[in-house]
């Protein structure tokens, strides 16, 4: 799904500043590993409409994450925009989930910049909020300049995940496709040229071309020892493409996305959660999810859709078949999407009925935050 904007002059601090009581080696493991037990549920925030506070105001605790889109290299405006999401995400003891986006293509990124980075994610550390981060997603799409080049993404995520072991040992590194639903996304602005290097390494069926037989997460697998999550975004768009209806998800739709299992009229994919969270051990992160709902569409009610699709994400059958799901992002937007030429309401916590829902379904080792252990604010700092 494409990103949302950085964040912009509404992310300030909340003026709250709690102690860290987590030592660097405990903020080390949360950020490498997760919660200890159950999964965490974050936000994706509108960041340029409202803060952290506002959200902990709304659902009477605080996000266990947020997550903050960034161009990358960093600018002035965004190492501004992310040093802000990082003190909101420390005065509620949420943990920090930076996306990093190249838009000038995996070539920019420079030595110099990963060596600004992991400075800064170190930084956050030192003052007690554990970042993890999400470079290049969705880098199996076709609109990301970023995206369907394999190798040189491989290349780029190296280099940034041993900077970051190296020397931020606060933060981790997330290695998040999008769900392949749809995949080889023909007709991106990045699409693999046909005949290329790129378009090689990607068809995996070996038919002399790519197609939806294609593995849509193989070819760009970093290895085990550069990534610590793994995870994806995953949305319920509809029950049939092209996109646009309100529809209520069918029964079993969020594991079936994420096992793979075909799905009315759609190919069967690649078991992603057998692949790479238990085959080799890691924490599952859902990055980004929510259930459409177009304004004035017709169809199915917001009400009917989201409610279906908050039951088929926080419930003891998705922790019982996922036990390495450690972290849950809701996406809060309403914004136009260009898949559909619409307004889109993804959200889910600022209408009260909608937002009670939300709360109510969080129960079977789904919680919000803090994520981070704190001792409160001391003299001198306010309340969150």
């Amino acid at each position: 799904m494409p990103a949302s904007p950085s964040p912009g002059p509404a992310a300030t601090a909340s003026g709250a500043c709690p102690t860290p009581v987590a030592s660097p080696d405990e903020l080390g493991r949360l950020a490498r590993q997760g919660p200890d037990s159950g999964a965490w549920v974050g936000l994706n925030l509108d960041w340029g409409s409202e803060t952290v506070a506002d959200a902990t105001a709304r659902l009477g605790s605080p996000p266990a994450a947020v997550v903050s889109f960034v161009r990358f290299p960093l600018g002035p405006a965004d190492a501004q925009n992310l040093d802000a999401a990082a003190a909101q995400a420390s005065a509620v003891g949420a943990v920090l989930l930076v996306t990093l986006e190249p838009w000038d293509g995996l070539a920019s990124v420079t030595d110099e910049a990963i060596e600004d980075l992991v400075a800064r994610l170190a930084g956050y550390g030192a003052r007690g909020t554990p970042t993890i981060v999400r470079f290049a997603h969705e880098m199996n799409g076709s609109w990301y300049p970023w995206g369907q080049d394999p190798a040189t993404y491989i290349t780029a995520f190296h280099r940034v995940a041993d900077a970051v072991h190296a020397a931020a040992p606060t933060a981790a590194m997330l290695w998040a496709p999008n769900h392949g639903d749809g995949y080889p996304y023909v007709g991106g602005a990045y699409q693999a040229r046909p005949g290329s290097a790129a378009e090689t390494a990607l068809d995996t069926d070996g038919d002399g071309r790519l197609g939806p037989g294609d593995d849509p997460y193989a070819p760009f697998w970093p290895g085990a020892d550069a990534v610590d999550w793994v995870g994806m975004s995953l949305y319920h768009w509809g029950t049939a493409y092209p996109w646009g209806e309100n529809e209520v998800p069918a029964d079993g739709t969020f594991a079936r996305l994420i096992t793979g299992a075909a799905i009315a009229s759609r190919l069967p994919l690649p078991d992603f959660y057998a692949g790479y969270a238990d085959r080799f051990g890691k924490p599952m992160a859902i990055v980004e999810t929510a259930a459409f709902y177009r304004p004035g569409g017709g169809g199915a009610s917001e009400a009917a859709i989201k409610t279906a699709w908050l039951a088929q994400v926080f419930t003891a059958e998705t922790r019982s078949r996922f036990p390495l799901l450690r972290l849950v992002n809701w996406f809060e937007w309403r914004k136009h999407e260009r898949e559909v030429n619409a307004t889109v309401d993804w959200r889910t916590t600022v209408a009260a009925s909608l937002r009670a829902t939300f709360l109510a379904a969080m129960t079977d080792g789904f919680h919000l935050g803090p994520a981070v252990p704190t001792a409160g604010p001391p003299e001198g700092c306010s309340e969150p």
